[in-house]
């Protein structure tokens, strides 16, 4: 399918290391596991997130980072935004958390559906950046989290899977830590493992090429899984479909990345106000 017949879908996805924007089909999804904030919205209709024994139903939705959850929709697309929790402060996610929940949902609805239409309907002939990103979708800059330099580092190396196998060893030297110092310091500023956060950022890494042509065992293996076993399991994790399904799913998504320098080689935002 070329780039004329993607857009004319009405399918896309905005693709950063901060934030993704995906407007397309659900599918039908089992449980899934994202290691961002996910925030639903229904393209038409409600949509339906249960967490455990718990369940919001209505237009928008928010989910944490690494909550088990699986979304119904009366639309067969949806939109999802996604926003990685090192990047943006947890005080100020919880407070946008509140009100998307609150009584100004409908207003966030409605705001993130006319920024897929934007979308939509315009050319994007260059990329974006995160503070594009987050004045379209929530008319405000989301402020950056407070993280130790070298984390930040070494998390923004973990952005890159072409190829070069990353571990806790290799990320702890190029910051000048020990292997042990780095692993706490790690958990410390993000909340979470080392090994959650790479197991993540790889599974995140496909979505650069889910509307490509490709060999699904060659991508698996130039993205870092051991094996294509690995590679179904992580993807099915993590987004509660088959890697397979989601390819066949996206064939007819445009997408677009953001610009070369909105992160410098240090992994700093550029193009902030």
């Amino acid at each position: 399918m070329n780039d004329y017949d993607r857009r004319e879908s009405g399918r896309l996805m905005l693709i950063s290391p901060e934030r993704v924007f995906y407007a397309g089909l659900l599918g039908r999804p089992r449980k899934r596991t994202s290691g961002g904030y996910n925030i639903y919205v229904a393209m038409r209709g409600q949509l339906k997130i249960t967490e455990g024994k718990s369940e919001v139903t209505g237009e928008v939705a928010v989910v944490l980072p690494y909550s088990t959850h699986s979304v119904e929709s009366d639309h067969t697309s949806i939109i999802c935004l996604v926003i990685e929790p090192e990047t943006v402060e947890p005080a100020a996610m919880a407070a946008l958390s509140a009100r998307i929940s609150g009584l100004e949902a409908p207003d966030f609805a409605r705001r993130i559906r006319d920024a897929y239409e934007a979308l939509r309907l315009g050319e994007r002939n260059g990329g974006f950046t995160t503070a594009d990103f987050d004045q379209l979708c929530f008319g405000e800059n989301l402020p950056d989290r407070n993280i130790d330099c070298r984390i930040r580092r070494a998390a923004a190396r973990l952005n890159d899977f072409s190829g070069v196998k990353m571990t806790a060893a290799d990320c702890a030297a190029s910051v000048s830590l020990s292997p042990s110092r780095f692993l706490h310091l790690f958990k410390e500023q993000t909340g979470v493992s080392f090994r959650a956060f790479r197991a993540w950022k790889r599974a995140r890494h496909l979505l650069h090429f889910v509307n490509e042509d490709i060999n699904l065992a060659h991508l698996a293996q130039d993205i870092g899984y051991p094996d294509s076993t690995h590679f179904s399991h992580s993807i099915r994790r993590f987004y509660g479909l088959q890697p397979r399904a989601i390819f066949s799913g996206s064939r007819d998504l445009a997408i677009y990345r953001s610009d070369a320098g909105v992160l410098d080689s240090a992994g700093f935002r550029q193009g902030r106000p």
